[in-house]
């Protein structure tokens, strides 16, 4: 299996001293769910703290308040929803068209729950989203036996799953994805176009099937709920600021492992939570930009 083995970090370019919020490229986020409000304001935090100019959060309107008040710095808008607290497709698809209007990069997946409603909204983002989208959480559950729409993608995507969803996602066990998950995350990159692997946990493997990294970066004490969230935020942050698909993938994963590191000197490896690491990835970017 020939493929190219990447170690160097990519770095983001200097901000022009005229930048405004307009360059910096505008994130959609669909995200959330009764119970899962926390979720979605995780990756949001994340995407404005790794340099997305704006971030908008879609979320079902029950949940719309409470994503709104974790964060005044993103936008939040309210979605129809079932009675189970998810997102109602079929009444929200004119809400999506129009927010996907002004997206220059689109995330789905965190806290979405799963429904009825999430198949299809995952579904709809799959063949309707013409710039970068992030597939991370729920949205890979949403997949599960349908992996094959990723070849209905008409521009470039990145997965993101933990063993786990990858093996539901490949109708494998996730013993056989960990054996060697090199060759696991290699596979479907070089099914599908345009597609990058982002397999996580210790060791995370970013892959476009013709290149592959192994992340160096982050500790045992980002095994806590939502860190999965946070580093969905980065990668759309770094693609709306139209950093290179697998460059973003890697440079997002080395940031968000930094930012861990940087909060366990603070906190320690055992009392670290995923906020922790949103309000670390300030410092983390501020450290690869003095190394770059």
């Amino acid at each position: 299996m020939n493929i190219e083995i990447i170690d160097a970090i990519p770095t983001l370019p200097p901000r022009p001293v005229d930048g405004h919020k307009g360059m910096f490229g505008s994130v959609l986020l669909i995200a959330g769910s009764r119970g899962m409000a926390g979720a979605a304001a995780l990756a949001g935090a994340a995407a404005l703290r790794s340099g997305a100019g704006l971030v908008t959060i879609a979320s079902p309107a029950e949940v719309q308040p409470t994503v709104a008040s974790f964060e005044p710095s993103y936008m939040t808008y309210p979605l129809p929803q079932d009675h189970a607290g998810l997102i109602d497709f079929a009444a929200g698809r004119p809400i999506l068209e129009k927010l996907l209007e002004r997206a220059t990069v689109v995330a789905i997946g965190p806290g979405m729950g799963r429904g009825e409603g999430v198949e299809a909204t995952v579904a709809w983002a799959i063949e309707a989203v013409q710039t970068p989208l992030v597939i991370d959480a729920d949205a890979l559950n949403a997949l599960e036996g349908k992996l094959e729409l990723l070849a209905r993608r008409p521009a470039a995507t990145i997965i993101t799953p933990h063993p786990g969803e990858f093996a539901r996602l490949t109708g494998r066990k996730t013993a056989a994805i960990q054996e060697d998950r090199r060759a696991a995350a290699i596979e479907p990159a070089r099914r599908f176009d345009r597609l990058v692997v982002v397999l996580k946990g210790a060791g995370t493997i970013v892959t476009d099937g013709d290149k592959l990294y192994v992340n160096t970066s982050g500790n045992p004490g980002m095994a806590t709920g939502g860190t999965g969230d946070v580093l969905t935020g980065v990668i759309a942050a770094l693609l709306a600021q139209r950093v290179p698909v697998f460059e973003a993938a890697q440079l997002g994963v080395y940031a968000h492992g930094l930012a861990g590191d940087i909060a366990r000197d603070q906190n320690g490896a055992i009392g670290m939570i995923a906020g922790d690491v949103v309000d670390s990835l300030a410092d983390a970017f501020e450290h690869l930009e003095a190394y770059s």
